[in-house]
């Protein structure tokens, strides 16, 4: 199967904390006020005259960045799902063994895999997709994590010294993230994920949380969400859609490739925020969405039109139909939902 292509996300001023994907260069007019705006904090940053350790942090962030994004830029056009899990899971483990089978069969889709390069479930995500279909974003520890031969020595390797740059690309660079039991990165990277998407963040992108077939680790985290967060109204009812907790890797496959079966990305433009799908809604299905998500806009009503003067960037992306709308950019829940209900289909209604 010939791989999915991604968008190519121009950048705007609202998008700018968002770690989306950005696949082509910018124009050669916005770079320019880019390039300058980083020359501008370079100059401000001698003349603060900052203790050395913070210029080193500073240094050493913008270099792993820049390698980081080079290394990802001649594949920005492949959809990928990040797998994170622990680096401690055996091989003859059926965590091992589903972390594996969801690699490969993602690769049979034309995805490619991220994980951490590390051993365990990192190892078994790379070692079903294959080395072509692998990319790893390592870390140095004390005890240094060696990557796992299914990656190392592989240019698409990457290895970072802070946590926070590493995980900016585990999230940046993905279309979907699947958390496999692991120990407290894991639950920290899977907190992350739903945190960034619940404050608007990180683009809606789906999340799921994969047991193996007799396991309980997610099953139980699930549980402590509803008793603890939803029952004391520390997170939205509507929240736990941004989430999905399953047994099986062959659903966990279909909700990935069904969270894309019409609908294709995300931006904002301005104040509007603009679905792209991969084909236009019906009149019913457009009007069953005005009926049943009006509550998370801050006005006027949804409109199908095609590309939008300023997304002229992005020609790759002109012929696909556009959903737009104001969204208040709290209800991300019910963001979520909304994605989910553009993908049904007739007979699912």
């Amino acid at each position: 199967m010939a791989p999915e292509e991604l968008p190519i996300e121009a950048i705007g001023e609202d998008e700018l904390e968002r770690p989306q994907p950005a696949n082509e260069p910018l124009s050669e007019e916005k770079s320019e006020d880019l390039f300058q705006t980083l020359q501008k904090t370079i100059t401000r940053l001698e003349e603060d005259q900052p203790a050395r350790g913070d210029l080193k942090i500073l240094s050493r962030t913008l270099l792993e960045l820049r390698y980081a994004f080079s290394v990802f830029r001649p594949y920005r056009k492949r959809r990928k799902v990040t797998i994170f899990g622990s680096a401690r899971t055996s091989e003859d483990h059926p965590e091992y063994q589903a972390a594996m089978e969801l690699g490969n069969k993602m690769a049979s889709h034309g995805w490619m895999v991220i994980t951490g390069a590390g051993g365990g479930i990192m190892e078994a995500g790379h070692r079903g997709a294959g080395r072509e279909a692998s990319m790893g974003l390592n870390i140095m520890l004390p005890f240094e994590q060696g990557a796992n031969p299914y990656i190392d020595g592989d240019s698409k390797l990457v290895t970072m010294k802070y946590f926070f740059t590493r995980k900016l690309m585990f999230v940046k660079e993905c279309s979907a993230v699947v958390c496999v039991p692991g120990g407290f990165g894991t639950l920290d990277e899977a907190l992350e994920t739903l945190t960034l998407m619940q404050t608007g963040k990180q683009t809606i992108l789906p999340l799921i949380l994969l047991d193996h077939p007799g396991g309980s680790y997610w099953r139980d985290a699930g549980v402590f969400f509803e008793k603890q967060l939803l029952a004391n109204g520390m997170i939205s009812p509507e929240d736990v859609h941004l989430y999905k907790i399953t047994n099986s890797v062959d659903e966990t496959i279909h909700e990935i490739m069904n969270f894309y079966r019409v609908y294709h990305s995300m931006r904002y433009v301005k104040d509007q925020l603009v679905f792209r799908l991969k084909s236009k809604l019906s009149d019913e299905h457009l009007e069953r969405i005005q009926q049943k998500f009006s509550d998370i806009l801050v006005k006027g009503s949804f409109e199908q039109t095609q590309a939008l003067p300023l997304e002229a960037g992005e020609p790759d992306l002109a012929d696909l139909p556009r959903l737009v709308f104001h969204f208040n950019r709290r209800a991300l829940g019910r963001l979520r939902m909304l994605i989910n209900e553009i993908n049904l289909t007739e007979a699912s209604r």
